[in-house]
């Protein structure tokens, strides 16, 4: 009795490191910030996965042609926001994906985590240290 209760449970145990992990729902394709100031395409970028600003819905100070004058890099600071990577180096995960998110407004970048919350919801969480903030973007139509 007690034999066929270990094989039992070595059985269940056996099938449950058998199952694949899941891996994380695609976060590519074109979301909108929380903002709603920009659509932000994300797609492979060689090994790794990056989103660029492809559009402004709200036009920047200085308009469209705006350069990333925040950057603490001077050699960046003539860069144009439009097709500017703000997400990159990110790597999936068994349910999201880790990478690093920039900030343009403040010209500083972070430890990122993407997790999709449905078909039409990505959580944007930057992080510092063990304090991280969320946003939720949506995808653009």
């Amino acid at each position: 009795m007690i034999l066929r209760h270990i094989l039992t449970v070595l059985a269940a145990l056996g099938a449950l490191l058998a199952t694949p992990a899941v891996a994380a729902d695609s976060i590519n394709g074109r979301w909108v910030t929380e903002e709603k100031d920009a659509i932000v395409t994300i797609s492979k970028c060689g090994a790794t996965t990056c989103g660029r600003i492809a559009r402004f819905l709200v036009p920047p100070p200085d308009g469209l042609d705006q350069r990333d004058i925040n950057n603490p890099d001077p050699k960046l600071k003539k860069r144009k926001l439009l097709g500017l990577p703000v997400l990159f180096n990110f790597t999936e995960e068994t349910t999201l994906w880790r990478g690093r998110i920039y900030d343009p407004k403040s010209g500083k970048s972070y430890r990122s985590i993407l997790r999709r919350k449905g078909p039409n919801v990505l959580e944007v969480k930057g992080c510092i240290g063990p304090f991280c903030q969320t946003q939720i973007w949506r995808k653009a139509r």
